[in-house]
């Protein structure tokens, strides 16, 4: 009896130990199913491990949009096995929306040509049509990946879920609002850089490319902006949503040179798409590069020619291009009763001044003494785009004497046609004058 007791006493401590585990195994919430039970962090080891998946090919995401066909939609794995592996195929499993390139009903498969060795990674290229009205936005798919161990005879099958966006696409265009430059002078530009697609595209920075210092490493020239003077070159234009633009403001003076030129401006516009990639492309921008014309009214008077009192001045083109088409009015301003006459005075030429005189009427009543006038000179570039010249001024038209009135009703019959040869003779010695330097 006593050796009995001594025994159970010696053995309560064992009991004690085996059994305790029984009563304490949620306290330590031990992992128990298959090895690992319901930690937070589960360990199901395997093979394969998915990495990503994405449209495009391995290394080269693309953006898509609704409507595209037969676009690379690539899945990349991990070979986490202790083993190289071997014939790897797979299927992939997509919602609505999308099938395979081959077409609808059939299975998107994709096969690796190459093994994979342990602890390297792997992708399977599926090939995927897009129905006309998928929304862009983050869809769920499924991949099933067969494949051999070497030194092992079956086949093995992993599943893994993933997720992938559909992103929309991005087009970038660029163009100037107003495509003409004038020579001589300096030009404020504003280009619109437009995202015409369905992607957003973010961290947008353009420079303005192929300058004086970068021909020095280039062997020819795309452009001929090297010769013109840009003062801002650099845009820190930041986010661009689809279907809208932003604007860059720019001064660029065009040395005479470049007249009648078509000048290329090279942009390099890198960005980030939205899959948050890199990008970096060239567009160019085209101007056409005008002459100027610069004109100025001077020495506005009235003289009397032949009974009839003419407001006459003078015209000078400081510029380095002919004003064509030209025509001078002389309308009142204020109060004055002047009544508003034109005169056709044909080419504006460059450093020549050009005379005009146009016969003093009025609107009722003669009112003579100061008039208040303005002088408009009307021509078209070589564009043939209409352009004002307005001078305001002040004249002084007087009175005529007693016999000037007398006169009045018989001379207007020698006035006029006086003063229509005088416009002609001026007209036919420009001519002639034209000619023979063109000569």
């Amino acid at each position: 009896m006593n050796i009995n007791f001594k025994l159970l006493i010696l053995l309560l401590p064992i009991f004690a130990l085996v059994v305790s585990p029984l009563f304490l195994d949620d306290s330590y919430a031990q992992i128990t199913s298959g090895g690992f039970g319901d930690s937070p962090f589960e360990r199901d080891f395997g093979d394969v491990k998915f990495l990503d998946a994405y449209f495009g090919q391995l290394n080269n995401k693309i953006e898509v949009e609704a409507g595209d066909r037969n676009v690379p939609f690539t899945v990349v794995f991990a070979n986490v096995g202790t083993q190289d592996i071997t014939g790897i195929k797979g299927q992939l499993s997509l919602p609505l929306g999308f099938s395979s390139s081959d077409g609808p009903g059939s299975i998107i498969q994709a096969d690796s040509d190459s093994n994979s060795l342990a602890g390297d990674n792997f992708h399977l290229t599926f090939f995927v049509n897009l129905d006309n009205n998928v929304p862009i936005q983050q869809y769920p798919g499924t991949v099933k990946v067969d494949y051999s161990r070497l030194r092992e005879s079956g086949v093995r099958t992993a599943f893994e879920d993933f997720t992938f966006k559909v992103t929309g696409d991005s087009v970038i265009n660029v163009r100037a609002l107003d495509t003409f430059l004038t020579s001589l002078k300096t030009n404020e530009v504003v280009i619109e850089v437009a995202n015409d697609g369905t992607a957003p595209i973010s961290g947008v920075d353009i420079v303005a490319a192929n300058t004086q210092t970068e021909l020095a490493s280039t062997s020819s020239s795309i452009t001929n902006v090297e010769n013109v003077v840009i003062l801002e070159s650099n845009w820190d234009v930041g986010h661009i949503a689809p279907k809208s633009s932003q604007y860059l403001e720019a001064t660029v003076y065009v040395p005479e040179g470049l007249r009648g030129d078509t000048l290329r401006l090279p942009l390099v516009i890198s960005y980030y798409n939205a899959h948050g990639d890199f990008h970096e492309i060239s567009k160019i921008v085209d101007f056409y590069v005008k002459g100027l014309i610069d004109l100025s009214v001077f020495n506005v008077d009235v003289i009397e020619l032949s009974g009839t009192q003419m407001v006459i001045g003078e015209i000078i083109n400081e510029g380095n291009e002919d004003g064509l088409f030209g025509f001078v009015t002389v309308a009142p301003r204020g109060d004055s009763n002047i009544k508003s006459n034109t005169q056709f005075i044909d080419e504006i030429e460059v450093d020549a001044p050009v005379p005009f005189n146009v016969p003093v009427e009025f609107e009722g009543e003669p009112q003579y003494g100061e008039h208040d006038i303005t002088v408009t000179i009307r021509y078209k570039d070589n564009t043939r785009e209409e352009l004002f010249v307005h001078h305001d001024t002040t004249i002084f038209v007087e009175e005529p004497d007693n016999g000037e009135d007398a006169m009045g009703p018989d001379m207007s019959m020698v006035i006029i046609p006086v003063a229509i040869a005088v416009g002609v003779g001026i007209y036919f010695m420009r001519r002639r004058k034209k000619q023979t330097q063109t000569a």
